[in-house]
């Protein structure tokens, strides 16, 4: 488990990973409390998606990144800085520092192509997962799902 690179707060990206060679995750509506969009974008290609969690498009997804992509991609930065982000999505954002407008502006600068939503089932399920764990009473006992991360061992 890698810290923060600096606190973020998860009310408009509840969830956002680095995972399957996309930059993937959960945006919140602006408009629709109840309802929420998955993004992801693919490393190397920068092809995108954005859809509701049932599969209805992003209306502003239409040919370039949407709000929520921009979103997803701003809080990356801040979860896992800018660095690493750029590295994962295999941006080159010349000789600056990255931040978050400069890896968006330098992806969409390609012109990615408009990807199938076809991720969005998986990473609306883990997220779900997340959720789930949130719910948990404090414990010290492992979770049986849990038990394929390496235990520290005491060194004597």
């Amino acid at each position: 488990m890698v810290a923060p690179a600096r606190p973020r707060k998860l009310a408009k990206v509840p969830f956002v990973e680095l995972a399957d060679g996309r930059l993937q995750g959960v945006v919140s509506s602006g408009s629709d409390i109840e309802r929420v969009y998955v993004s992801s974008v693919e490393a190397g290609t920068y092809a995108f998606a954005c859809s509701t969690n049932n599969n209805r498009p992003c209306g502003g997804a239409r040919g370039s990144y949407c709000n929520h992509i921009r979103a997803l991609v701003g809080e990356a930065v801040l979860q896992y800085g800018a660095e690493r982000v750029a590295r994962w999505l295999r941006v080159d954002t010349g000789d600056e520092e990255p931040t978050a407008a400069g890896v968006t502006a330098a992806m969409a600068a390609t012109r990615p192509a408009q990807a199938e939503a076809k991720t969005a089932a998986p990473v609306f399920s883990r997220f779900l997962r997340h959720l789930a764990y949130l719910e948990l009473t404090p414990d010290t006992v492992p979770l049986p799902e849990m038990q394929w991360f390496p235990q520290a061992r005491a060194v004597a």
